[in-house]
């Protein structure tokens, strides 16, 4: 088994797990882009967004991800990133959710100018 996610899953890997049911599981990044970096992590290897068809799982992500923002308190708002695919940006070829948080955000994407 090579992909990290799945050998975290698998408890082969050490990981700081803040959330584990029967379909995901919630780790701290390990190079985190604010004060608050969680990933929300199917257990079953789905590749991205573009492979996900499985509507439960999709719905267990989201209400993780939900459950993580308030357990880490981050009343005052978050972001949800679902990087996909090479050219989305996704580094892990398993679907993985970013909970990022903990200071102001900003705009992502800037108007055509």
């Amino acid at each position: 088994m090579t992909c990290v996610f799945c050998r975290i899953a698998a408890g082969e890997l050490p990981a700081q797990k803040l959330h584990e049911d029967d379909l995901v599981f919630a780790v701290r990044d390990r190079a985190p882009q604010a004060p608050t970096h969680v990933l929300v992590i199917p257990r079953a290897h789905v590749a991205s967004l573009w492979e996900l068809e499985d509507e439960r799982l999709a719905g267990r992500l989201l209400a993780v991800a939900a459950q993580v923002a308030r357990a880490e308190g981050l009343a005052g708002g978050w972001r949800l990133i679902a990087n996909t695919r090479e050219h989305g940006g996704q580094e892990v070829a398993h679907l993985h959710l970013h909970v990022v948080g903990g200071r102001p955000l900003g705009r992502m994407l800037s108007a055509p100018g």
